[in-house]
Parts: C-alpha cells; structure tokens; sequence
C-alpha cells in the first residue's frame, strides 16, 4: 500500500516567529547520537519549496511534508531534467552556525540547470533557502566537536507534464536538510581504489561536468562492481581514450608530488567545490596548483592520492589497482602528511578553529 503523508505547510511568517524566538533563548537539540551518526537520512522538521510558473519563481513555501506530489508525465522522471547540489553547515568552535561556499554552490546549480534546461535559481534565492531551511531546523544542527554536520540537499526538478523530449514548463526547487556522520565509517583512513575500464560515467561533451542525477546512476555498475572486487572506491578514466585520469565515483581525483597540488582538467569531471577550496588552501601553503590532464601512467609517481567531494572532504587512497598491478602510496592505512595538512586546515576553516581568510563562511543567524 503507497504511504501517504499528511500536508503539513507552515507559513513563512510562521517559521518567522519560531525563529524570533528562538533569538531569545538557546536552542535546544535534537535527542540524537550525534557522533554516532551515519551518512544517511535522519528526518527533520521541515523543508522549503519554490514553485516556477508562467516564467516566475514563487515565494518561498516551507513544509513538513517529505512527501512530492508530481504529475506521472514530469520530465524529471522520464527525461532526467533535474539537477542537485550538496553543501554543509557546521556549527564552530564560538557557537555560530555557518554555511560553507554556499555561493560556489548556487552557481554550480546555474551551471548545471544552463546545461539541461531548467530556469535559473538566482543565487540570491539560493542563499535565502539555505538559510530559511536551516533556521526552521536549528535544533539539527549538530554540536560542535562530534564531528557531525548538517548536510543541505538543494534539488530542482522538471515536473510540468510532458510526454514529448523538451523541457518541462513548471519546475519546483527545494532544499531538504539531514545531519550526517563521516561519509565512510574509518573517518579520515585510508582506502583502495579500483581503476574500472568496463564501465564509463560520462561521455565526451556530456554533461559529466554537471551534478545532475544520469551522472550518478551511470555510475552505479561501476560503483558495484569495485565493491564486489573489495575496492571502497572505483576510479574513472577518460571515457575517449581510456589514457587520462578522470574522477572517482563519488569524488575528484587530487595527487601529490613533491609541493605539487595535481588535479586533472577534463570536459567530463564535475568542478568540486571541496577540490577547488583544496587548491586554494595549497597555493596559499605554497604548492604549485597544477591542473591538467593527467596520465594513469604518472600514477606510480605520486607521493600521495586522495579522493575528495562534499560527503568525505578527502579521503585518502593508500593503493590504486590498474591492470593487474598495485600501485601504493603513504604509509599503510594512515594518510600522508600534506593531505592531512590540507584536511585539517579546511575543516578548521569550518569550525572556526583557523581564520576564515578567503570569506568562505556564510554566517547563519538563529
């Protein structure tokens, strides 16, 4: 029998005065395990929604209801028109609670939404979900010191009724929130990875370089089959020429050789924000940021490897399994020491614990 949910919707004004109040007093948290928490869906209390119609965005809609209502014909479902973002809020080491990059996150959506043809979310608009979203969930925000975090899920979706191949006419964009754990239970430990050439994620002139879903399920065979194999993660080559690293499943390829930052450059790999962020914080520790192809041959010359993305931030890779051959890097399970520098600076960052220099923190009042 299909669940259905109730309509729970609680007006913006609402949520306005809940939040006022909230102002006068501390907020008392979820009754949760906090540093016991998998990366994985923990209900909270509400939801926020825009509706596109007639060439215009509504006002924002926040909601209880987990629930979506949506025509059979939507193209999201048939066509795959829909795009996500993933983003953190963490709160620091001072008390506040703070979003991270959220504007690199919002043009990231643009990016995605110019390439499958859904209408723009104004970053503006972006932020404002952001922040509504969390207000109205305060309480989920995890304490500082658990290494938890509150895990923002903006998503657009095409869901006007269409049965021909075209864009929808009415879309809906909502931000849901859940706090999370480590992506991977081991925490910041190293894993092995598996070069997978039966299977491909993307292809060439794609939309590999997107976040959108087809990206994802594309990806899921490969993603299988290296577990099957006892690999955590798969690696990806160049869907052309099988020669050039490309991306793990879940996350961009970074390396390092010598005080070299090494990232590949490719048409098919989704620009990581986290990568992007990590870059930064090497050039400014005096690496030389390279980004370029890099050849799977350049593989056995690297000091140290890392998967790195929103969920896990990096996560170090102690061997990659290429054609029969290991190739190892660092020492055994524990990560080598210019990604551990590189992990503890960002997640410092998002704390609090180090300075904020490159304006990364978007401050969310409660």
């Amino acid at each position: 029998m299909r669940r259905i949910a109730p309509k729970i919707t609680v007006s913006v004004k609402g949520i306005r005065t809940r939040v006022k109040a909230m102002k006068t007093m501390k907020v008392e948290k979820a009754n949760l395990e906090w540093s016991e928490l998998p990366f994985g869906y923990v209900r909270t209390d509400f939801n926020v929604r825009y509706h596109f119609k007639d060439g215009r965005w509504s006002d924002a809609e926040v909601t209880a209801d987990e629930f979506l209502p949506m025509h059979m014909a939507a193209p999201c479902l048939h066509y795959g028109q829909e795009a996500f973002e993933g983003l953190k809020i963490f709160e620091t080491v001072d008390g506040r609670i703070v979003a991270f990059r959220v504007e690199e996150n919002a043009k990231r959506l643009q990016r995605s939404s110019e390439r499958i043809f859904t209408p723009l979310v104004p970053i503006e608009m972006f932020r404002e979900a952001i922040h509504r979203v969390v207000k109205a969930n305060a309480r989920f925000v995890p304490p500082y010191g658990t290494g938890a975090s509150l895990y923002a899920r903006p998503l657009i979706l095409g869901t006007g009724a269409r049965v021909g191949l075209g864009p929808a006419e009415e879309y809906v964009f909502l931000v849901f929130v859940t706090p999370v754990g480590p992506y991977y239970k081991g925490g910041f430990k190293a894993v092995k990875a598996l070069v997978v050439e039966e299977y491909d994620r993307a292809a060439p002139h794609g939309v590999g370089d997107c976040k959108v879903g087809g990206n994802y399920a594309a990806g899921l065979r490969g993603e299988i089959y290296g577990k099957q194999q006892g690999y955590p993660v798969v690696l990806y080559l160049d869907p052309r020429e099988k020669r050039f690293v490309d991306e793990f499943s879940t996350s961009n390829f970074i390396a390092i050789k010598g005080n070299s930052y090494i990232t590949p450059e490719s048409e098919s790999i989704l620009q990581s924000v986290t990568n992007k962020s990590l870059a930064q914080i090497a050039g400014d520790m005096g690496m030389k940021v390279e980004r370029r192809p890099v050849d799977i041959a350049e593989i056995e010359s690297f000091d140290e490897v890392g998967a790195v993305g929103t969920a896990a931030v990096i996560t170090p890779v102690n061997t990659i399994h290429f054609r029969g051959r290991d190739y190892t890097f660092g020492n055994g399970d524990q990560p080598g020491p210019v990604l551990t520098k590189l992990y503890d600076r960002l997640s410092k960052i998002r704390t609090g614990e180090a300075e904020d220099k490159f304006g990364w923190l978007d401050e969310i009042t409660i």
